[in-house]
């Protein structure tokens, strides 16, 4: 299972609530990228620039592939990578959570520090730009949930619910 989307769509949140539901693990590829190099988002990219950090993302999508029954919120730029969504694709299903800009700039203020992509600059012109820029990389995903129109919570039983009634989950409601 791999939510994908822009930064600030809910990624974190939805996905951890799907998690819960479902009974498996939650991983967030940024907090793990922080984990596992011992430095921020922010501090990776001020120090060792974006490719590095890209590289850090396909290294550990080639880690989470061969995991089962994992509920990943990727970085917003992950799916840029083909190779990323092949190898996550081999064991997922990309679901694709938006909301509008308006809401994701709300969301996004007082984050910049932490969001080096849009860090200088007008924020709500960085991220029509950077969606532009995207437009159609999360086009990949089989399902989408607008998370501006409803809750985490209630997010995360939307998919729940699709997965339920396609056949990705069994019996027992559970993967």
């Amino acid at each position: 299972m791999v939510l994908i989307g822009f930064m600030g769509t809910g990624k974190t949140a939805v996905g951890k609530r799907l998690a819960r539901l479902l009974g498996w693990e939650f991983v967030d590829t940024d907090a793990e990228i922080e984990r596992l190099t011992g430095k921020s988002i922010a501090r990776l990219f001020a120090e060792n620039g974006e490719i590095r950090f890209r590289s850090e993302e396909n290294l550990l999508c080639r880690r989470l592939a061969d995991r089962e029954r994992l509920v990943i919120a990727t970085g917003g730029g992950m799916v840029l990578d083909p190779e990323n969504v092949a190898l996550l694709g081999q064991k997922g299903v990309f679901i694709k959570l938006y909301a509008d800009p308006e809401i994701v700039v709300a969301r996004l203020k007082g984050k910049r520090r932490e969001r080096p992509l849009i860090g200088r600059g007008d924020l709500r012109e960085r991220v029509l730009t950077l969606l532009r820029e995207r437009e159609g990389a999360y086009d990949i995903a089989e399902f989408s949930v607008d998370t501006g129109k409803q809750s985490p919570e209630e997010s995360a039983q939307l998919i729940y619910q699709y997965l339920k009634e396609n056949r990705y989950l069994h019996e027992n409601g559970q993967g």
